[in-house]
């Protein structure tokens, strides 16, 4: 029984998660902006991708200030997609932050400080340092490990660098010791050691000890031996974002208040000194700033009041890309009675470049699947892939995306590999579609409590259209 149980258990050190859009590496364009039909992970929506290649090449050039980007579609259609193939070409440096819009009323502070704080989230500051560095391959590494055992005794060392043009000794203290420990610096890397705060960057090993087959691995990077002395003087970059800067600045406990959560309102008193601040040291050359990407889901969440605040926020010189994105139609604006397009008001959807998103096709359908399938580790025979299309193009992606895992849980209970149709038949029946549902409901609906006839919810909804078309004539 234990051999049993020892033979069932599992290495869980490493558990990875696989989210709705972690297959989305970028926008799958090309060169010239003209989207692949199958690239990074996306499929079809050829028009919104074009428009978002182009909108991307305006935020590069740094030609998007005072606008914002508006993805309009049904649901199932792409636009958080689209949103984070934006961020990914953008590049791994930019900011990229992503809210709902229903998220800043659930927060302890008031709407516009949670907006503001998700703006400066989003917008990255690269600050430019001097520091002397020593850079070069190091020859060896020797540490005097003291025989006792006491506490108050530390270890000693010395390591040997060298360059092609010179070699020099250098004493270790105790936490150079341990800084080498911890990245498993041995001879034969080539490192960069800051002076001032002992902090150790490996860049690879040298190309002399290629032939050292015991000591690589697959993901060993090789490198050439620095060139000139091993001292210099050299440029570091840092990157923070502004919102880090506001907390470390009106918190006593400094970076720390990061780690706790608990940022809470900051004074505009305290924004306005590190704006002055950071403008200062744009002047100088010791900063740059990176916009970022705010991404707001379900936009028409956000009432009057947060609309007003983001036409002001836009117009400020240091506001990152904004990207909403909604399913809704024509419909109410929160905190109003008006209606508008998408529930945003008028002079907000005039700053608005719109991108809309059109319903995918049966062999778009079948590709996302495909890809899906790769992305959780499904095996899926054609025959089954058809039928998980042809249920996609009657219910909703979404709901033929739920089948896959589903379908291979049964295909394991059966302990079969393949997943085969009478897998995705036994999940179809199991899991029902929204239609399905409302179908149930519909032959059911008295035997479910507190439940209103269908008539006369029908005579509700046509008595709501009909005043809704006259406010708009």
């Amino acid at each position: 029984m234990a051999e049993l149980r020892l033979s069932e258990t599992r290495d869980l050190t490493r558990i990875e998660r696989i989210g709705a859009h972690s297959h989305i590496r970028g926008l799958g364009l090309d060169s010239v902006l003209e989207p692949r039909a199958v690239s990074e992970g996306m499929v079809g929506q050829i028009k919104a991708r074009t428009a978002a290649g182009v909108t991307l090449e305006l935020i590069r050039d740094g030609k998007i200030s005072g606008r914002a980007i508006l993805i309009a579609g049904q649901p199932g259609t792409g636009k958080i997609a689209i949103a984070m193939g934006i961020a990914k070409s953008l590049g791994q440096e930019t900011p990229f932050t992503m809210i709902a819009g229903s998220e800043i009323f659930s927060l302890e502070m008031s709407k516009t400080e949670a907006l503001t704080q998700a703006f400066r989230k989003a917008i990255g500051v690269r600050i430019k340092e001097e520091t002397d560095v020593i850079e070069g391959e190091v020859v060896t590494i020797s540490i005097d490990r003291p025989a006792s055992s006491g506490g108050s005794v530390k270890k000693t060392g010395k390591i040997t660098m060298k360059t092609t043009d010179m070699e020099s000794n250098f004493d270790l203290g105790w936490k150079l010791i341990e800084a080498l420990d911890k990245e498993k610096v041995q001879s034969g890397d080539v490192i960069v050691l800051d002076r001032f705060c002992g902090k150790i960057t490996k860049l690879g090993r040298s190309f002399t000890r290629s032939r050292d087959f015991d000591v690589m691995g697959s993901k060993t990077k090789f490198v050439q031996c620095p060139e000139g002395e091993l001292e210099k003087r050299k440029e570091v970059l840092h990157s923070v974002t502004l919102h880090e800067i506001d907390v470390i600045k009106s918190r006593t406990q400094g970076y720390l208040a990061l780690f706790t959560g608990d940022t809470g309102e900051i004074r505009s008193e305290t924004r306005e000194q590190i704006d002055t601040k950071v403008a200062e040291w744009r002047e100088e050359g010791k900063a740059e700033i990176v916009p970022g990407v705010l991404f707001i889901d379900e936009v028409h969440m956000l009432d009057i009041e947060c609309f007003s605040f983001l036409n002001r926020a836009l117009e400020n010189d240091m506001s990152p890309i904004l990207v909403v994105a909604t399913n809704r139609g024509m419909t109410t604006i929160r905190g109003t009675n008006q209606i508008s397009a998408h529930g945003i008001p008028i002079d907000f959807l005039d700053r608005l470049l719109i991108i809309t998103t059109q319903p995918y096709t049966q062999d778009e359908i079948r590709k996302i699947l495909e890809i899906r399938c790769q992305e959780e580790d499904v095996e899926m025979n054609e025959e089954a892939k058809q039928l998980l299309t042809l249920i996609g193009c009657n219910t909703s992606l979404r709901y033929a995306i739920h089948l896959i895992n589903a379908a291979a849980l049964a295909c394991l209970k059966r302990k079969g590999k393949v997943v085969e149709i009478q897998d995705i038949e036994r999940v179809y029946r199991l899991f029902l579609d929204t239609k399905r549902s409302m179908q149930y409901l519909v032959e059911h609906e008295s035997e479910y409590l507190f439940s209103v006839p269908i008539k006369n919810t029908q005579e509700a909804t046509a008595g709501e259209e009909t005043e809704h078309e006259a406010m708009e004539v």
